[in-house]
């Protein structure tokens, strides 16, 4: 009785970690949560390049899985639709249709592969050394700041709604007790559509008329190396986000994920997450920085949540009931939560640099951290031959390990 006790008040003061006990209702409420929060930009990929939105869903669900059965259950993330291949998806899908599209998906979950292969054979201390506290703070900062145009523009669309969600993420995350503390984003969403019903923002036609039961339409991957020519290269900035990504989840959950279960492990995990999607249909995957907000916000840092939240994903792949209902959800009601998720994420970059006692008085450290930060917020983009673009948060990672390897350090 006394150890039941004892695992019950860790629930309580959290944070909540692998090893610590959950019941069994607050797994799925708290899986809910996460699935809620990542709903919004899974299913905007496949509306803006023409996939099916089940299979985005299902395959999102089956990637969370696989990628946890890959690291051991230890990395605490959500696998959702990648933005960062968007142009090339909806350029290869008018041209040349879903099918062939997934080929160039599938080249590119090889390139992570591949990549992850290199990293193993040079060993985590490589990766330290490439991405020091100096890199790794600024970049995780950019995960943030650079969502906060997304934000802020879902806010504008009804002020009054977002600030009304917004205080209420505050008042629940401060002064909220048990359990209650636990699920602010699902408390704000609910008090946030409530108030979107008062006011008339809600069109609830498209849950009328949508079916309780529908069956994703699985596509099958067809060859073609145009396809794979403009795709597979795009692959190149993701796979420097995830590094980002990775510590962003690390720093957050106070662990370090690149040397256990592995930077290779969680690399080859997402590559072949992206391959598994593309095989049933789906857009290419990748780690959600709204997830991780939710980590931050809330201190559950189980990851066996993650997997109740996969779970409710290949649910409403199936009931287009449900799925519709949530896409219902106003702009401004996300946008609230948003400005909340996003600014946690760059408060743990600062943390970062603060606790790695980075000297900003040295024009070396000054230096690389605002050249990461000008180029990732400001969302800089270099053409690099035919249609190939290095941009964002990939960009200001490449140029900050440059920056890192080639300037002298002060003795």
């Amino acid at each position: 009785m006394a150890f039941v006790e004892k695992k019950v008040v860790a629930v309580e003061r959290g944070p909540i970690r692998a090893g610590d006990y959950l019941p069994f209702y607050q797994l799925l409420i708290l899986g809910l949560q996460h699935t809620f929060t990542m709903f919004g930009a899974t299913v905007l990929v496949p509306i803006l390049t023409g996939f099916d939105v089940g299979v985005s869903l299902l395959t999102a669900g089956i990637s969370t899985l696989w990628f946890h059965f890959i690291t051991k259950g230890r990395v605490p993330v959500f696998l959702g639709s990648s933005f960062a291949f968007i142009a090339p998806l909806a350029l290869t899908v008018q041209k040349y249709g879903v099918a062939d599209s997934l080929s160039g998906i599938i080249a590119a979950g090889l390139l992570y592969v591949i990549m992850s292969f290199f990293i193993y054979k040079l060993g985590p201390e490589f990766i330290e050394r490439i991405f020091p506290p100096i890199v790794t703070g600024p970049i995780i900062m950019v995960i943030g700041l650079s969502l906060a145009p997304v934000a802020i523009k879902n806010a504008s669309t009804n002020w009054t709604i977002a600030f009304i969600v917004l205080i209420t993420v505050i008042i629940v995350n401060i002064f909220g007790k048990g359990m209650i503390k636990l699920i602010p984003v699902i408390i704000g969403l609910a008090i946030g559509y409530f108030v979107s019903l008062l006011m008339g923002v809600v069109d609830l036609n498209p849950i009328y008329n949508a079916k309780w039961f529908s069956l994703p339409t699985i596509t099958l991957p067809k060859y073609n190396p145009a396809a794979i020519a403009i795709i597979a290269p795009a692959a190149i900035a993701p796979i420097v986000e995830l590094v980002g990504d990775i510590l962003a989840i690390g720093a957050t959950v106070e662990e370090d994920f690149i040397k256990n279960p592995g930077i290779h492990k969680c690399m080859f995990a997402d590559g072949t997450s992206t391959i598994i999607s593309a095989f049933f249909g789906g857009p290419p995957k990748t780690t959600y920085s709204e997830n991780t907000g939710v980590l931050a916000l809330t201190k559950v840092w189980k990851p066996q949540v993650m997997w109740v939240a996969s779970i409710f994903a290949i649910i409403l792949s199936f009931i287009q009931k449900l799925s519709v209902a949530i896409s219902t959800i106003p702009n401004a009601v996300i946008g609230g939560i948003s400005i909340v998720l996003f600014g946690m994420i760059a408060s743990i970059g600062v943390r970062t640099v603060v606790e790695n006692d980075i000297d900003f008085t040295d024009s070396r450290n000054l230096i690389i951290a605002s050249v990461i930060l000008v180029l990732g917020i400001g969302d800089a983009v270099i053409k690099i031959g035919n249609g190939l673009e290095l941009g964002g948060m990939g960009l200001a990672a490449i140029v900050g390990v440059i920056l890192n390897q080639i300037l002298p350090k002060t003795r």
